[in-house]
């Protein structure tokens, strides 16, 4: 049995490998410690060789024989020993010099067992594979003659290719069992490795066969074809490609990266797939219009004409649409006159008829950053995005629509990588494609309806599509390539602002649209609507006739929208019916193509009921008749201005106030800051303290609908303050504005939006905050001199004008007009 009292040695630590029992190796003592370790030993030749990793020593070492001393070639010190088995490292004790001594524990082996000895022959067979494998046969005479299973394992030690954490674990596992599971684990992954590096590099070397073998048969058949006089399809692709570009005008960095791609389409196999993917990346590229844009017409009076002709109303926008054009028109003339005076010398004014003055063309960098994007933003039906197509007409310019409701996926606009399968050029490219020219009017339709999700979000991309000082290089993915969008006019459409990122909102004017009121509507119905919804039922002109009082009618009874589209829906509907009768009574085709029938079909007020049955919309549909506790309020939506009617009603029960309607938080607020305003004020109001003892309940009808903001602050208070002292509001009343603890009123945004949908309701009085006063100036006249409209800076003042006389009060006047006068004294 051997010795295995703990000894006192010295520690040689091993900061680069890994010594294993059995092993005999040569070790430099390039370090202090290692040094110190050797000086230290005196007259015994035995050390502990523990390894190092990780600033920690190895919780086991390797007790060796010293066999020989000397130097290296280079001079440096180095010793040869002989590992014998393994140790335990104890603790520190104190030795001679400055050398680590420890307590070493020598680690008796574990018995073999059956199960050692299948190990070790899984480990022999595995092992001896992979090294043949490898290449090392005497390696593998050397395995068979290990007999022990423990030196067997540690065999595993003597691969250069084991990493250092693994040979200290390998050393630090005791038991052999482990060590060998361990030690046969490695030399199994090394298999698995070795072999899958095999069959890649089978692969490697079969594909690269293929390829020769497939360039030698295109030579040859190459050869064929020319001795044939059959010219190569692939010269005259890549020589179509040549002619393509060099025909029109682009940039030198992109006709010269269009070059590379044609050299590489030529050196590529047809049979490839990367052969399609040039070609078509190269359709791509060769067509889009560069070079091509359209002349601006730049005559304002017939820009003005055209966009009058089409659109009824918006007048802001054919204003900014006109300054536009007169930017424009300036710019360019300024700089040709600049240009030609540049041009004619000025010493010698008799030659100077003589020369050719040269116009210089407005250079991208002076086109850089002066383009405008504007915005679009309003109600459905407005005319936002036939407008575009105006604005199109007036300049000369191609037009692009791109809808971008419900786009989640970055690579929409940016296009795809070309490493992808079906890659593809994004709607921007595409889109310059359709319009041919690169200076289009580019359409964003509903840019308020980008969405985000895992794949990107757009709306992010268009921040370089939409930002003047960056457009000018714009790069698609797909192309990678610059292009110019700086000539493009881009107008974007919006209904609502909110869901617009500000970066992106940032980058555009805004112009608002707020709907129309019902004397535009009549009279865009007679100009326009009337006429494409007869061509679209089969119609000429003159068979059906549709009086400006019918159309009156069906705007006010059967329409109540901010915008036109639904009055053209039912405008379509009414001429159907129209033409049935006609298609009914005269079922035989008019001999000439132009002949109207004998009487036309004259639609009236009277007759709009038998077409689209009741009206649905009523003059008295807000609250007219005076309730306690019922007041107009005014809202804006998406679809633009809206009457929202506010309930409140008292109940005994605990004190408190309950919001209903689906109500944001803010607008929650707004409920629980009216409150707080009428307790603190209860006795100027007239309020007695029992009334606001009991439950209160302030409801918004149309309860399906979500509602939040600050503006209907006024309308409840005015609500509350109406049941609390139960005097009714008066009748065609409607309110808006943010009110604040002390009563002050706050302004609020889409007043203009408010007060049309206050007079399409039927209402004659209007409270506006006194902020909101100069927004007046939006509203149109005809609907101003028929609103009777109150800036007020304080909901006192709107209690005082909106709510019918206290009961009280009225009695009091009336029993004081009822008894005589008191005689004077005499």
């Amino acid at each position: 049995m051997a010795d295995l009292t703990a000894l006192t040695l010295p520690v040689l630590p091993l900061t680069a490998g890994v010594v294993l029992p059995q092993m005999v190796v040569t070790i430099a003592l390039e370090t202090e410690e290692a040094q110190a370790a050797v000086a230290a030993m005196g007259d015994d030749d035995r050390v502990l060789l523990v390894p190092r990793i990780d600033d920690r020593y190895a919780r086991v070492g390797a007790i060796a024989h010293i066999e020989d001393r000397g130097q290296l070639p280079n001079g440096t010190a180095a010793l040869v020993v002989r590992a014998e088995r393994r140790a335990l490292v104890g603790t520190g004790v104190i030795g001679t010099g400055t050398a680590l001594w420890v307590q070493a524990e020598p680690i008796e082996e574990s018995p073999v067992t059956e199960h050692t000895e299948t190990l070790a022959k899984e480990y022999r067979a595995a092992a001896g594979l992979l090294l043949e494998r490898l290449g090392g046969r005497r390696m593998t005479a050397m395995l068979r003659d290990v007999e022990s299973p423990s030196d067997l394992a540690d065999t595993a030690g003597w691969w250069p290719d084991l990493t250092l954490e693994r040979k200290v674990q390998l050393l630090e596992t005791i038991d052999v069992d482990a060590r060998l599971e361990l030690a046969v684990a490695w030399v199994k992954e090394a298999l698995a490795e070795a072999e899958l590096s095999d069959r890649i590099r089978s692969d490697v070397t079969d594909g690269m066969e293929k390829n020769q073998r497939e360039f030698l048969l295109r030579q040859q058949l190459a050869a064929i074809r020319k001795e044939l006089g059959d010219d190569g399809a692939e010269e005259d692709l890549a020589a179509d490609f040549r002619a393509r570009i060099a025909e029109v005008d682009m940039p030198a960095e992109t006709r010269t990266a269009i070059e590379r791609e044609i050299d590489r389409l030529e050196r590529t196999s047809p049979q490839a797939a990367e052969h399609g993917w040039i070609r078509t990346w190269l359709d791509t590229v060769t067509e889009l219009p560069w070079g091509e844009r359209s002349d601006d017409q730049l005559d304002l009076t017939h820009a003005r004409a055209v966009l009058d002709a089409d659109h009824t109303g918006l007048e802001e926008v054919k204003d900014r649409i006109v300054e536009e054009l007169a930017v424009r028109k300036l710019r360019i003339e300024r700089q040709a006159a600049d240009a030609s005076d540049d041009a004619s010398p000025a010493t010698d004014a008799t030659d100077a008829s003589d020369e050719v003055a040269t116009v210089t063309p407005i250079t991208r960098a002076g086109r850089r950053g002066q383009a405008s994007i504007l915005a679009l933003v309003g109600p459905p039906g407005v005319g936002k995005t036939s407008l575009g197509e105006s604005v199109a007409r007036a300049l000369g310019r191609s037009f692009v629509r791109v809808a971008l409701g419900g786009v989640r996926d970055e690579a929409e606009i940016r296009g795809h990588r070309r490493t992808y399968v079906g890659a593809q050029p994004g709607r921007i490219v595409r889109a310059m494609t359709e319009a041919g020219t690169m200076n289009p009017v580019f359409l964003l339709d509903e840019i308020d309806k980008v969405g985000s999700d895992w794949r990107g979000d757009p709306s992010s991309a268009l921040l370089e599509v939409l930002d003047p000082a960056q457009n000018h290089s714009f790069r698609d993915h797909y192309l990678e390539l610059d292009l110019d969008l700086s000539d493009v006019l881009f107008i974007a459409t919006a209904n609502v602002l909110d869901t617009i990122p500000g970066p992106l909102l940032d980058r555009m004017e805004v112009i608002r649209l707020d709907g129309y009121t019902d004397e535009e509507k009549v009279a865009i119905a007679r100009d326009h609507l009337l006429a494409r919804q007869l061509e679209r039922n089969g119609l000429r002109s003159g068979e059906v006739e549709v009086t400006d009082d019918g159309l009156a009618a069906l705007v006010g009874d059967y329409t109540r929208e901010a915008g036109v589209r639904n009055l053209e829906r039912q405008l379509g509907k009414v001429l159907r019916k129209a033409a049935t009768r006609i298609a009914t009574d005269d079922p035989t085709p008019a001999t000439g193509a132009g002949d109207p029938p004998a009487a036309a079909v004259v639609i009236g007020p009277g007759d709009l009921r038998g077409a689209l049955g009741r009206p649905r919309f009523t003059r008295d549909e807000a609250n007219q008749a005076p309730t306690p506790g019922v007041v107009n309020g005014l809202a804006v939506t998406g679809a633009g201005g809206d009457v929202l009617i506010v309930e409140a009603t008292a109940m005994e029960g605990e004190q408190g106030l309950t919001l209903t309607g689906q109500l944001g938080d803010v607008m929650t607020e707004s409920g629980q800051i009216a409150l707080s305003f009428i307790r603190a004020n209860r006795e100027a109001l007239g309020i007695d303290r029992p009334s606001l003892d009991r439950r209160l309940h302030v409801h918004f009808p149309a309860g399906a609908v979500p509602k939040d903001g600050p503006s209907a602050g006024v309308a409840m208070t005015t609500a509350l303050a109406s049941l609390l002292s139960g005097r009714p509001v008066k009748a065609g009343v409607a309110m808006t504005g943010e009110v604040t603890l002390q009563g002050k009123v706050l302004p609020i945004g889409g007043v203009k939006q408010k007060l049309l949908a206050a007079h399409r309701a039927g209402i004659t009085t209007v409270f506006i905050p006194a902020k909101n006063e100069p927004d007046l100036d939006d509203l149109p006249d005809s609907v101003r001199d028929q609103l009777t409209i109150h800036a007020v800076d304080d909901v006192r003042t709107v209690l005082e004008l909106a709510l019918e006389p206290a009961p009280a009060a009225s009695a009091d006047r009336a029993a004081s007009a009822d008894q005589p006068e008191p005689a004077a004294a005499a």
